[in-house]
């Protein structure tokens, strides 16, 4: 089931895997903003500041969770391989969150802390959002670097 040439609503093996790949960094997004979100809820009602750190786990997952859902959408005049690089930084940035947050619980023992518990769920959910993302820019980059070079009506090089 293959629709038009060129749209992007081509139901090919890679344009249904991309869908699963969004589909996954879009649930993970909001997995990731509902467990630190917890934190910054209990820190809200008790009145202190929220932990920059935490903030910046908030706003990682906001834009991706954004990002994933905007790929999801069938816009025809976008390529799904155009935006590659957005890909990338929102790689980069679950890479610093993965960093930042593997120190501090990778190797702590909860003893029966449920928060600390969940904080080192959250690291995971970290990871394994940042791979989804590097295997979507790697995977858009190639697509992008073959498309590049392909035969185009603009440039008049166009198969017949």
């Amino acid at each position: 089931m293959k629709g038009t040439s060129g749209s992007g609503s081509d139901f090919t093996i890679g344009a249904i895997l991309r869908l699963i790949a969004r589909i996954l960094q879009f649930v993970l997004a909001l997995t990731v903003a509902g467990l630190y979100g917890v934190d910054l809820h209990h820190a809200h009602q008790a009145h202190v500041y929220a932990d920059s750190k935490w903030v910046y786990a908030e706003v990682v997952a906001g834009i991706s969770a954004v990002t994933a859902f905007i790929y999801m959408l069938p816009i025809p005049m976008i390529k799904p391989w155009f935006l590659w690089p957005l890909d990338t930084l929102i790689f980069i940035l679950y890479m610093a969150l993965f960093g930042t947050f593997g120190k501090m619980y990778i190797n702590e023992d909860p003893e029966g802390d449920a928060g600390i518990t969940r904080m080192k769920h959250a690291v995971w959910v970290d990871l394994v959002n940042m791979l989804l993302w590097f295997f979507t820019a790697v995977y858009g980059a190639v697509i992008f670097v073959i498309h590049r070079r392909g035969r185009s009506l603009h440039t008049g090089r166009a198969q017949v």
